[in-house]
């Protein structure tokens, strides 16, 4: 893989003058900020996404980012439109030296080329694998053994711009996505702040990403992506079941003791494989200890699960106020 020296060369300037505006809405994005604030990197400006409506009130909620950012005093812009002439009249006034993106959105140009040492995205996967919404998920869903992060340099094509920094964790057997969510989430922290002292003296190469390879792609994951197919063998029914734990969490159907179909949410299963004369899908429990489904190539026992309506618990707690049966 080709690499060449930067030329993004900053004289002298130390981290508390590299201006710096930090771009993020969820969870995920707020720890490399604190990161950043917290070891006294020069932030002059926060922007994230404007608040939403959730819940069942539809309340207004703030994004995690802002809430930090009221916290810490940090200046704030929420714009509905990126290419809105206010907006980017008060981003200009903030003077950036360099712009960070973790988990925001796609920029236009006129935003991601503004700052005169650019705007680097940190991103959930080891780029050129899992460009996408959902990186963390599709890389359990699929079984990988190892994930990380990387940071790049934006440019036109979503996330395929040049990488500047790659660090790897590896994936247990049995590690969620909220697990790994939560590694990544502070590797990504120090992955940021080191990107930018690399930045800040120079001293990094920029590696093109190898588009020779097969790609993994890592789409936005809908509702009835969460769906499982018991045709699947009972690995990739566990691993999809990780890659989507605990949110938004992989899904069935089952039916009560009045033959209403209710949806039946999993979050941890383990795995038998063996010789089956079931079907795919068919329900086995005594209602009382127990519930697997059966697979390809053998049975899912499930040990947390939440059905419509109800709170997430234990197989054995449900099953103490439920009668479920298969829909087979």
């Amino acid at each position: 893989m080709p690499r060449y020296v930067s030329t993004h060369l900053i004289a002298k300037m130390e981290k508390k003058k590299l201006r710096i505006v930090y771009m993020g809405t969820p969870d995920f994005a707020v720890e490399p900020l604190k990161k950043l604030v917290n070891d006294s990197y020069n932030v002059v400006g926060v922007v994230t996404m404007p608040d939403k409506p959730a819940g069942r009130g539809y309340q207004l909620q703030q994004s995690a980012v802002k809430k930090f950012a009221l916290e810490r005093n940090l200046p704030l812009l929420q714009p509905e439109n990126l290419k809105d002439e206010g907006f980017l009249t008060s981003l200009r006034e903030w003077n950036a030296d360099l712009q960070i993106v973790v988990a925001f959105r796609m920029l236009p140009e006129v935003v991601w080329n503004m700052p005169k040492y650019g705007t680097f995205n940190l991103h959930a996967s080891l780029l050129p694998q899992y460009r996408g919404a959902a990186p963390i998920n599709w890389a359990i869903i699929n079984g990988d053994k190892e994930t990380g992060v990387t940071t790049f340099f934006l440019k036109h094509e979503i996330d395929t711009g040049n990488i500047i920094m790659q660090s790897k964790i590896s994936i247990g057997d049995d590690e969620t996505v909220g697990d790994i969510h939560d590694k990544l989430m502070y590797l990504g922290a120090s992955v940021v702040t080191e990107t930018v002292d690399r930045i800040i003296s120079g001293n990094y190469t920029l590696t093109p990403q190898d588009e020779s390879i097969v790609l993994k792609p890592a789409p936005k994951i809908f509702k009835d992506t969460c769906r499982i197919d018991w045709s699947k063998s009972v690995i990739e029914v566990k691993n999809f079941v990780r890659g989507l734990s605990p949110y938004p969490a992989a899904f069935t159907e089952v039916k009560d003791e009045k033959d209403r179909v209710l949806s039946l949410k999993i979050y941890d299963v383990s795995v038998e494989e063996t010789k089956t004369s079931e079907p795919f899908g068919v329900l086995l429990t005594d209602n009382k200890t127990y519930l697997k489904f059966a697979a390809y190539n053998g049975y899912v026992t499930v040990h947390h699960l939440q059905l419509a309506g109800k709170k997430a618990m234990d197989v054995q707690d449900l099953l103490r106020g439920a009668y479920l049966k298969s829909l087979k």
